[in-house]
């Protein structure tokens, strides 16, 4: 195989000219024909037994050769790249030059090559000091959040609805005098003030009584995700069955015994201090990271290859899909609901897959520029303790050469996270 290299008009482009041996190309059809024979049906011979010689004079070679240049290309672009020290960004453009049986097979790829990062100042950044201090009314409401858990529900009979209220109603929705798929529904718990109804339609809720029915005026919001229904008047027919409100208990040392493992609400109270400032703690340490790298990263300069970028969407509509499987939805339904279209999530993500792809190229550069490195022992210990977290045996982990990279890569990186930090001036 033999590759010549020629830069593009294009920034951080490269075209490749591959030549693969004739007799390489041959065996490639060969073996295309050995995975194919079977489906050949050629007079004379039974089903997938005609031989080669048969075959290619019945249908031609060329009906081999789509399939002969992908078992071999794919081979050959990578060796290509490899041997010459190309780290390709997008995915390549592929062109054939020459396909013929006993001659050279020749193609083209146009590929978007890593681009290279002008440093600026990284030393010495400037950024404000971020601190979050837990406050007496920051305990307060964490310890009303978990006494409003252990709160109990009971049925109100004596007056109408009031705002916070639990109600239990029958709705059928009207627009233009008919009902509308997904407007009606039975025994209906709705919690008034909680605004999970269009904008409106709660507020009327308010001073109905038990078993009274009413109609209800609203209008869609315009952005509202059904076309059909975005900015229309609409007319609900309500009955409330029951009005039910939350009694909160007693904040005291019973409650504490109730709900912790503490035997005092004071114990409870410097438990939950200790969290809030434990996450606190975690907190300032990520804003804080997140500001000197942006600030490190505004003070460079890169051009990013729109294949960088095509890729990096790639993979953030891949994360997205997997975390929607959980809910039983996929991207496509996700969009649909939303009323975009996935050139709209490309576009409107298309800055944040820049940024991460401009802070991940800065992050390599200072790490080369200031010499760090990850020691063997620092990736074994790093290696060992996933392990344990996933329970699963450390050679395991250790004999899978792309994990062993991928961690010693994240180390490197949280290193140099670590060291524009330290050299940060945070006032």
């Amino acid at each position: 195989m033999s590759v010549k290299i020629e830069k593009t008009k294009n920034n951080n482009e490269v075209k490749l000219e591959i030549t693969v041996e004739a007799k390489k190309f041959e065996d490639a059809i060969k073996t295309v024909f050995n995975k194919n024979a079977k489906y050949f049906n050629i007079p004379g011979f039974r089903k997938g037994k005609a031989p080669y010689q048969i075959v290619e004079k019945t249908y031609g070679a060329q009906i081999f050769y789509e399939d002969a240049f992908n078992e071999i290309a794919g081979e050959a672009y990578s060796d290509a790249l490899k041997e010459n020290n190309i780290e390709a960004v997008s995915k390549p453009e592929i062109d054939l030059v020459q396909i013929e049986k006993g001659k050279d097979l020749i193609f083209t790829a146009v590929v978007q090559t890593k681009p290279e990062v002008k440093l600026g100042k990284y030393k010495g950044i400037q950024v404000k000091k971020i601190e979050y201090n837990v406050t007496d009314e920051d305990v307060e409401h964490e310890l009303g959040h978990m006494a409003e858990k252990n709160a109990r529900l009971v049925t109100v009979e004596d007056r109408p609805v009031e705002s916070g209220d639990i109600t239990v109603i029958d709705f059928e929705g009207f627009v233009d005098g008919k009902a509308f798929d997904g407007g009606k529904a039975e025994n209906h718990e709705l919690t008034i003030g909680s605004n999970t109804f269009i904008p409106g339609f709660e507020d009327q809720i308010i001073g109905m009584k038990v078993e009274e029915e009413k109609e209800i005026n609203v209008k869609f919001p315009e952005e509202y995700f059904s076309k059909d229904l975005a900015g229309k008047d609409a007319m609900f027919k309500v009955k409330l069955h029951e009005i039910k409100k939350k009694e909160m208990p007693e904040i005291n040392d019973e409650l504490a015994k109730d709900i912790s493992e503490f035997d005092t609400i004071e114990e409870l109270k410097n438990s939950i201090r200790e969290k809030q400032e434990e996450q606190n703690k975690s907190r300032t340490k990520y804003e804080t990271e997140d500001e000197v790298v942006k600030a490190v990263c505004d003070c460079s300069e890169v051009e990013i290859p729109s294949g960088m970028v095509e890729i990096e969407l790639d993979n953030m509509a891949k994360d997205i899909e997997t975390r929607l499987s959980y809910q039983g939805m996929n991207l496509e339904q996700y969009l649909k609901f939303m009323n975009k279209t996935m050139e709209d999530f490309r576009n409107e993500n298309k800055e944040q897959a820049e940024r991460s792809i401009k802070s991940r190229l800065v992050l390599e550069a200072v790490g080369k520029d200031a010499n760090i490195e990850v020691t063997e022992e620092e990736i074994s210990e790093k290696i060992k303790e996933m392990a344990e977290n996933y329970g699963r045996k450390e050679e395991e982990v250790k004999d899978n050469p792309e994990l062993v990279k991928y961690v010693g890569d994240n180390l490197k990186v949280e290193k140099t996270i670590d060291f524009l930090v330290e050299n940060a001036k945070i006032k």
